[in-house]
């Protein structure tokens, strides 16, 4: 049983890898698209920002109208769509082509990651080490986030476009065979009604918990969208020490994923609260040192293991507060994350257009001290009200 569980929990990281991989790797190649549709790269970008878009919509509706029926058969479904989309996206003749074989399968990236999830949570015995099955998936969202770009631009830079856009056509293929072959059916018998669902909405600290997503993760990306120039513009370092400090960042993503599935299933409550002070202090100090190289690199790494801890711990954060629908709230997590980011990043850019690239901390700080706020609220007023409070604070 326990072979099976580590095997089924790899192909959900190789799933969510495959999604995440699709919305990100396409980063990589927008100057190809550019170029091979005769359209400017602001219009090329369309593909990125309507995918986020739609999974910014689809996030609190799709997972829960879905989560009546089985797992897997849903999963198989979703990676269906994604496969063919993006081998029709391949060999698209109009970018509107293009970006329609985005944007439809963008609607059903909330429910796979969703769902992958919540079958992560349930495939261990004892719910306090769920953080730690969860950690493994959301591993898959990291790598994806990292991997997809680099790769994708290697392949299209080693031969053409439509052998990039295959590259994730045969990722998503991967995943639906090995979903097919080695993730069970799932027996959970017992399904949320969408009315009871809809009851979470009522608990004070889910909304709570989503408001401090969207500062947490606003706080991280809202900066990490800059961090390229930062690097350029404030370190003067090049470009090619850029792209390998980029890439072990998201490595470093990785070891928090690992150090927040351990931390959460032991004292969840206090990890958490640890997070927004840890963040805001590091961005005080790249304001302070960030204009030399080492220690400037030395701070974007630590940054990378604490991005990694809050992608985990905001999720959690997330299905905490509403327990028993766990499709919808990882639905909700997924929206709440997705805002925290398109609000931040223009936010943290007013930063650089007014005092300069290097300035571009202070909005994250910002953001840290705001997140804060809501999680001593949630953590050590909410919960402390509440008999379904962290019993490990």
């Amino acid at each position: 049983m326990k072979f099976m569980r580590k095997h089924y929990l790899l192909v959900l990281t190789l799933g969510v890898f495959s999604i995440l991989n699709i919305e990100m790797g396409i980063i990589g190649v927008l100057s190809q698209v550019s170029s091979h549709y005769g359209i400017v790269l602001t219009t090329a970008g369309l593909l990125v920002s309507m995918f986020a878009l739609a999974i910014a919509i689809s996030g609190p509706v799709l997972p829960m109208l879905m989560s009546r029926f089985e797992r897997k058969k849903i999963m198989i479904l979703v990676l269906s769509i994604f496969t063919v989309c993006n081998v029709i996206g391949a060999f698209a003749v109009s970018f509107p082509v293009l970006l329609a074989t985005r944007v439809i399968p963008a609607f059903f990236h909330p429910v796979y990651v969703s769902f992958a999830l919540a079958a992560a949570s349930d495939s261990v015995e004892d719910q306090k080490d769920a953080p730690k099955a969860t950690a493994k998936v959301m591993v898959g969202v990291s790598a994806g986030m990292v991997l997809g770009a680099p790769i994708a631009g290697l392949i299209v830079s080693w031969s053409t476009l439509r052998m990039g856009m295959l590259f994730f056509a045969a990722a998503n293929l991967i995943s639906l065979i090995a979903t097919i072959l080695f993730v069970p059916n799932f027996t959970t018998a017992q399904r949320s009604s969408l009315r009871n669902q809809l009851q979470a909405l009522k608990e004070k600290k889910l909304w709570l918990a989503l408001i401090g997503v969207i500062f947490l993760n606003g706080s991280i990306f809202g900066v990490y969208s800059y961090v390229s120039a930062y690097l350029q513009e404030v370190v003067s370092l090049p470009a090619q020490i850029i792209s390998i400090v980029l890439l072990i960042y998201g490595l470093m993503n990785i070891v928090g994923n690992t150090i927040a599935g351990r931390e959460l299933s032991a004292r969840p409550g206090r990890f958490i609260s640890l997070l927004p002070p840890a963040i805001g202090v590091l961005y005080v100090l790249m304001l302070f040192l960030g204009a030399s190289a080492i220690p400037a690199i030395v701070l974007v790494l630590a940054w990378g293991v604490l991005a990694g801890t809050v992608a985990n711990s905001i999720q959690y954060w997330v299905t905490e507060a509403a327990p028993g629908v766990p499709e919808f709230a990882n639905g909700l997590y997924l929206t709440a994350a997705n805002l925290g980011v398109s609000a931040a990043t223009p936010f943290c850019g007013l930063f650089i257009t007014g005092m300069g690239t290097r300035s571009v901390p202070m909005g994250g700080i910002i953001l840290a001290v705001c997140s804060a706020a809501c999680v001593f609220l949630k953590v050590w007023v909410v919960d402390k009200r509440s008999t379904s409070a962290f019993t490990h604070v």
